[in-house]
């Protein structure tokens, strides 16, 4: 579960019209208007709106062929969210007028193309959907020619063949920055499935493990886990306390440990989702 994790149809149609619309607003305003492809359908509209083929028009008869086949191959379940987001980011292209954004600026365009398309692509991910292109086709490639392969394999390989594409027509510079927006998008749609809210998780090696977790409980609010292991060198069985804390918190937990048991032995990680009392709270 994530920031937005609600599961009602009407919810996933708003996120998949707003997802859309974050894609539409990238490719038309940012992308587009000094070419770069970063891959996908949109890529090769772009491409193709060099020769007077509005965005729109190439997206929408590039996906008319995979999701009739997608139809025929996986059922109609299968299509029916993607094809709704697919239309969708049709639509909004249709509409938007053509505005250069970023005033012929690569890196601004790169930069904040990446956080819509990565928004965008977030936002239609957390609704269980895509919005079809080159996903779609990598899926049914693989499903029907490519079965030794993965998908994400072979989606790399169109995008990369749409993105030399993009660079034969555009120059080698604006691929430069069109990879800087691949990576910008991925971080972005990855936070967005992720969540943001971080915490802390605290894996501590200590002798005096029940005093230690007595403290943090009472102190911390925290509830502490006890795992028995045995160390391979001294050949001595152990609890190892595992405890997840806020951010904030960790500097409290640390000082707790160091009063405890100056010689324990503490490791500190990321939590990027954590679900739960005193965390997020689950959804329904």
């Amino acid at each position: 579960m994530t920031w937005f994790g609600k599961k009602t149809l009407l919810w996933d149609l708003f996120l998949m019209t707003l997802g859309s619309g974050c894609l539409a607003f990238g490719i038309q305003w940012l992308y587009s208007p000094i070419g770069l492809v970063t891959g996908g359908f949109s890529g090769i509209a772009i491409i193709a709106q060099q020769y007077g083929i509005p965005l729109w028009l190439t997206n929408f008869a590039l996906n008319i062929p995979v999701f009739f086949v997608a139809w025929k191959v996986k059922g109609k379940k299968f299509v029916g969210r993607t094809g709704f987001a697919a239309s969708m980011l049709s639509v909004w292209l249709y509409f938007l007028p053509e505005i250069d954004l970023s005033q012929q600026d690569p890196m601004l365009a790169a930069i904040f193309g990446g956080v819509l398309s990565g928004a965008g692509i977030g936002f239609v991910l957390l609704a269980k959907s895509t919005t079809g292109g080159t996903d779609l086709l990598a899926v049914l490639l693989q499903h029907k020619i490519f079965r030794h392969y993965s998908v994400v394999q072979i989606l790399q390989v169109i995008d990369g063949l749409i993105v030399i594409a993009g660079l034969y027509m555009f120059g080698i510079r604006i691929g430069f920055y069109a990879v800087i927006a691949i990576f910008v998008t991925s971080k972005i749609s990855d936070t967005l499935m992720e969540g943001m809210k971080f915490s802390k998780a605290a894996l501590i090696v200590t002798g005096k493990s029940e005093q230690m977790a007595k403290v943090l409980m009472e102190r911390l609010n925290r509830g502490v886990t006890g795992l028995y292991a045995k160390g391979m060198y001294s050949g001595s069985e152990k609890c190892l306390l595992y405890c997840v804390v806020s951010k904030k918190e960790i500097v409290d937990l640390k000082e707790i440990v160091a009063e405890i048991d100056p010689s324990a032995f503490v490791i500190v990680s990321d939590a990027r989702e954590v679900l739960g009392e005193g965390f997020l709270e689950y959804k329904k």
